[in-house]
């Protein structure tokens, strides 16, 4: 079975040059003179378009005392404008075939829509026009709001895993605002209110800190064309910084810890959150290795915690590990492990820092590094088939602080990390003092004396 695996091994990176030819993304991008960024990926085998916009702005530029106010705003663009009455956009979007949405993260806001190719003006008119004609009241204000308060009661205060994963965040970062959630916090939404939400409309929507992503059956010059008809009128604001200016983490110098108690936990398990460096323009390599990383250590069946602490040692049920790179600041690295039946949190812990002191040691396995490789370079060409998925990359990227080129760069530098940097990297990163390890247990599990641990 050894001998076959390897066999199959072999003739799947026999055929990886094969597989790389052709993917290449069409991606054109060039700038409106109102310092709008535009990029065009074309892909003419169905008349759709993808129209996004994406502003470098998200939960971590909100100012203090105000969180929430990001994904609150974003809500309440869907209100009416000079132009369109309350809810107009989406019925007009879905009258043209089309479905649109939003989202908001950390660092950026996005709406888009996917509609037929030659419905593209009319959505990039009707976008430009909440760009700057947003037009609210009280009343929005507090509909809104009380929808904003409800999506957080479902998807976190009814979630005690959500709830551990809110004070995890906090623990990790000391002053930077990934520590805040994106949703915000309950008690300052509450107060959100008309000045919050302009306050922040007018310091980020504007076209000089946007980028405008279109995907599909279209082609640059037309794109061109209709941006600077729509876009190109609306006057860029001057007072939008770059580089963004955040807090900043101070030197990290001691491990923390956490336990989260609640009567509705049916399953515990423990989580490991590491400080961890992001994707930087020009310097990727480094996040290269740690996204390697994370699939060596949780991708699957064949990975490293899943064999060791599932297969082997029976200690675990599930294990998972988790990165995402694309950052502006530093982001995290991550470790789960959902205990067997009988064992403790603590001997799953124990187990955990084993396997991975054990993976330092011994290096990466240069048969699994290859699977790895060959299934991302595929994982690369299945994704041309879903525009969308491609403006997501994009855009994420650009309001990340990356450009195209390090997008278009990212596959050849995954292809070409080596097994010793994945350790080198792993090294670095599992630094105790950097971390945050959580326990989440049923209420009547912790003894008194954990329930505070430091």
């Amino acid at each position: 079975m050894r001998r076959l695996a390897a066999a199959c091994t072999a003739l799947f990176l026999t055929a990886l040059p094969a597989l790389a030819e052709g993917t290449e993304d069409q991606v054109t991008s060039f700038s409106l003179d109102n310092g709008m960024e535009v990029v065009v990926i074309e892909d003419h085998r169905a008349p759709v378009v993808v129209h996004m916009v994406w502003y470098r702005a998200g939960s971590a530029d909100e100012t203090p005392g105000k969180s929430g106010v990001a994904h609150f705003l974003e809500h309440l663009l869907f209100k009416g404008t000079d132009t369109l009455a309350p809810g107009e956009f989406s019925q007009v979007v879905a009258k043209n075939g089309g479905t649109d949405n939003a989202f908001t993260s950390t660092d950026q806001t996005a709406y888009y829509q996917r509609v037929a190719a030659d419905r593209l003006g009319l959505m990039m008119k009707m976008e430009a026009d909440r760009m700057v004609n947003l037009r609210l009241d009280e009343e929005d204000i507090l509909t809104e709001r009380d929808v904003i308060i409800e999506e957080r009661n479902t998807r976190v205060e009814n979630d005690p895993a959500a709830l551990m994963r809110e004070q995890l965040g906090a623990a990790l970062y000391l002053n930077h605002r990934y520590g805040v959630p994106i949703i915000g916090w309950r008690d300052e939404m509450e107060t959100l209110d008309l000045d919050a939400a302009y306050s922040y409309y007018h310091r980020f929507y504007a076209p000089n800190n946007a980028i405008l992503v279109v995907a599909g059956d279209v082609t640059p010059d037309e794109v061109r064309r209709l941006a600077e008809e729509h876009y190109g009128p609306v006057p860029a604001n001057p007072e939008v910084g770059a580089p963004r200016a955040r807090p900043q983490e101070p030197r990290q110098m001691a491990e923390r810890r956490l336990i989260f108690k609640d009567p509705r936990v049916a399953q515990p398990y423990v989580m490991r959150r590491y400080l961890a460096p992001e994707r930087d323009a020009g310097a990727q390599r480094e996040a290269a290795a740690l996204t390697l990383l994370e699939e060596i250590l949780g991708g699957g069946q064949t990975s490293v915690l899943n064999r060791d602490l599932q297969f082997d040692r029976k200690v675990s049920l599930y294990t998972a590990a988790f990165y995402n790179g694309t950052s502006y600041d530093d982001t995290s690295f991550g470790l789960i492990v959902v205990p067997a039946p009988g064992v403790t949190l603590d001997a799953a812990e124990a187990a955990l820092d084993e396997t991975l002191a054990a993976f330092l040691d011994e290096g990466v396995d240069p048969a699994q590094l290859d699977r790895i490789k060959f299934q991302f370079r595929a994982d690369q060409i299945y994704a041309r088939d879903d525009v969308q998925g491609l403006a997501r990359r994009y855009g994420g990227a650009l309001t990340s602080g990356l450009t195209v080129a390090d997008v278009q760069a990212w596959p050849d530098i995954l292809q070409s990390v080596t097994g010793d940097e994945i350790v080198a990297a792993a090294r670095k990163v599992f630094d105790r003092n950097h971390s945050v390890t959580g326990y989440l247990l049923p209420d009547e599990a912790a003894p008194a004396a954990q329930e505070v641990s430091q």
